[in-house]
């Protein structure tokens, strides 16, 4: 029996939710697949792990914004090349162009994939709004299938035409062995951050990106800090760092700049996750949201807006608050920091379980 031949055809390969469970997808993937990866852009920083693990790996060089026709035909050419049994696109850049050189490369087994659920004006690239209403007219030709990461994305892109007789609901897997309670972690994150041991430490661990709202959390950071001075905020993701000018004057502006750890990009995230007291989202918009459910498979309570299927993954667990309310997120990551230990013992058991 020949292999299965997969070829994954992604936007880009920058730390995030998709390039994330993309990793995670092709690392437990069982035996008897080939599988391959094409970036549109470049290797990013979760190119590098694929190529550790063996996966041959292409990429386009292409510009945002910017359709390269050479690097459209150089697609096709790859995929004629790894004669592919099915093409699965992320994104949706990849969907259309990916989707396009798939079929032109005589492809037919083509699935794309949504993970995501805001389409407002003022979150979204013009240029990203463009091509999800496209691919919305292209839904009922172009795919086989559709594969959603939630419920919440397959609504929203039924909503804006997608073709819904196609889209199946598929949520993100969890390493619960990598996310997972750690005793020890608890001590040497304060230890790190030159912290009393009881220290409550509040988390937003995500990617600097308008749709995170960085600026949000802050000022629920703030009215936090009003009732609990002794809370201290750590704040962890790609671009959210001490360079991030943008970010130093939101921490100003909210008064908790002394109380608020700037950590960027870690490799460690597990161990931060099992470290803190409470993981919050402040997301305008989210489809499934990875990091709840991984806080959650580390013990760790949330505090989130109810964004894309947020309030599905915490289930009763943690707490969720309207998108955009601050106060309401401030007032849920106040109660789930002074829960008694008991109760906290048995949300932190329950929310792995859940996971």
């Amino acid at each position: 029996m020949k292999p299965l031949r997969l070829l994954f055809i992604t936007t880009g390969l920058a730390t995030g939710g998709a390039e994330m469970a993309l990793l995670r997808l092709i690392r437990h993937l069982p035996e008897g697949i080939r599988t391959q990866v094409i970036s549109l852009t470049d290797a990013g920083t979760v190119g590098p792990r694929l190529r550790e693990l063996g996966i041959p790996l292409e990429t386009l060089e292409m510009h945002p914004g910017w359709v390269s026709p050479l690097a459209f035909l150089r697609l096709i050419r790859l995929i004629r090349r790894a004669r592919p049994d099915i093409v699965q696109t992320w994104m949706y850049h990849a969907d259309l162009l990916g989707g396009l050189a798939a079929r032109l490369a005589g492809v037919r087994r083509v699935v794309w994939g949504l993970r995501h659920s805001n389409q407002d004006a003022d979150k979204n690239k013009r240029s990203t709004r463009m091509v999800a209403k496209v691919c919305a007219r292209l839904s009922g030709w172009l795919p086989a299938a559709i594969l959603s990461c939630s419920e919440q994305a397959r609504r929203v892109h039924s909503n804006l035409g997608y073709r819904d007789e196609l889209i199946s609901v598929l949520p993100n897997g969890i390493e619960i062995d990598r996310f997972r309670p750690d005793a020890t972690s608890r001590q040497t994150l304060r230890e790190e951050l030159a912290l009393p041991s009881n220290t409550p430490l509040v988390a937003l661990i995500a990617r600097f990106h308008a749709q995170k709202n960085h600026q949000g959390f802050l000022r629920g950071a703030a009215l936090v800090q009003r009732q609990r001075p002794d809370v201290h905020f750590i704040l962890a993701g790609h671009g959210v760092d001490s360079g991030n000018v943008q970010l130093l004057a939101w921490l100003n502006d909210a008064g908790v700049a002394t109380t608020t750890h700037l950590l960027g990009e870690r490799g460690d995230v597990p161990r931060l996750m099992a470290a803190v007291d409470v993981v919050a989202s402040a997301s305008w918009g989210e489809a499934f949201p990875n990091v709840l459910a991984e806080a959650m498979a580390c013990g760790t309570p949330c505090a989130a807006t109810d964004a894309g299927d947020s309030a599905k993954i915490i289930g009763d667990t943690g707490r969720i608050v309207p998108v955009g309310d601050m106060p309401a997120l401030a007032q849920a990551m106040i109660e789930l920091l002074e829960q008694p230990v008991a109760v906290r013992t048995a949300a932190s058991e329950q929310a792995r379980a859940r996971i």
